[in-house]
């Protein structure tokens, strides 16, 4: 078994307006870099869309 099938990336969705965040593309403009999982996102995190709080967000 490879690596690469072994990890998994899970996608988070605001709420409020759809922005999407990929833990495998992270958010470098907001220093969360890819590969970062949801829990690891800083709890005063913002979507940057909207403003939403990380506990808007619902995993997809």
């Amino acid at each position: 078994m490879s690596l690469e099938t072994t990890l998994t990336h899970d996608t988070w969705q605001c709420g409020s307006c759809g922005f999407v965040y990929d833990e495998a593309e992270g958010w470098p403009s907001e220093g969360i870099a890819p590969g970062t999982p949801w829990a690891q996102v800083p709890q005063d995190w913002r979507c940057p869309d909207c403003s939403s709080s990380k506990d808007d967000f619902v995993k997809t």
